[in-house]
């Protein structure tokens, strides 16, 4: 039904959008070098989660209310930066605010929701533009092909991070907020340029 062409543009589309998601769940992985396996699991399904459902929301507006979203999309570049520096800045103050022993709190919920969004949002482009064409089966099945290739590659990033942040202790909070700064300054100058 789906020939390899199809397939192998889905698995590289995924791996191009992950990279985001990679150095998030880096920085994730040195802020919690104790991280257990089952939460590791949920961070890297998460972003998984919202590198799918980006492309299709963008598939939806294309296929729907493409005018009002046509608009929208100058705005990506700037809500990321806007994201990603927030949350690059508050890991950069906690880490240098911090007692070498004392342990930081994991991720919240409401983080993981915010970084997921931040990372995936130019993920919303690809529905605009490469699943535009596609119907909505195949819609589905490349960001399920996207999902999973986000979900193995946070993964590696996120046992990266935490053999990283027991060998450097407590700069690894800042390295990570560091990593998230700069990946919303490469969003918003790719998106704007």
């Amino acid at each position: 039904m789906f020939d390899m062409t199809f397939v192998l543009t889905a698995m590289l589309l995924g791996v191009a959008l992950a990279m985001d998601a990679f150095s998030v769940s880096l920085a994730g992985g040195l802020n919690e070098p104790k991280m257990k396996r089952k939460r590791m699991c949920l961070i890297a399904g998460i972003f998984g989660v919202f590198q799918a459902v980006m492309p299709l929301l963008g598939w939806v507006c294309v296929h729907t209310i493409v005018t009002v979203f046509e608009s929208f999309e100058k705005f990506i570049p700037w809500i990321a930066l806007v994201l990603l520096l927030f949350l690059g800045g508050k890991m950069i103050y906690e880490g240098l605010s911090r007692k070498d022993d004392e342990e930081l709190p994991a991720a919240s919920a409401k983080l993981l929701f915010v970084q997921g969004v931040a990372t995936s949002i130019d993920a919303l482009s690809v529905g605009f533009t490469v699943f535009e064409g596609y119907s909505l089966l195949a819609a589905v099945v490349a960001a399920l092909i996207i999902a999973a290739v986000t979900f193995v590659i946070c993964i590696a990033g996120l046992f990266i991070g935490r053999k990283l942040g027991t060998a450097i202790g407590g700069k690894a909070t800042v390295l990570g907020g560091i990593i998230l700064i700069v990946i919303g300054l490469r969003i918003f100058i790719k998106g704007v340029f």
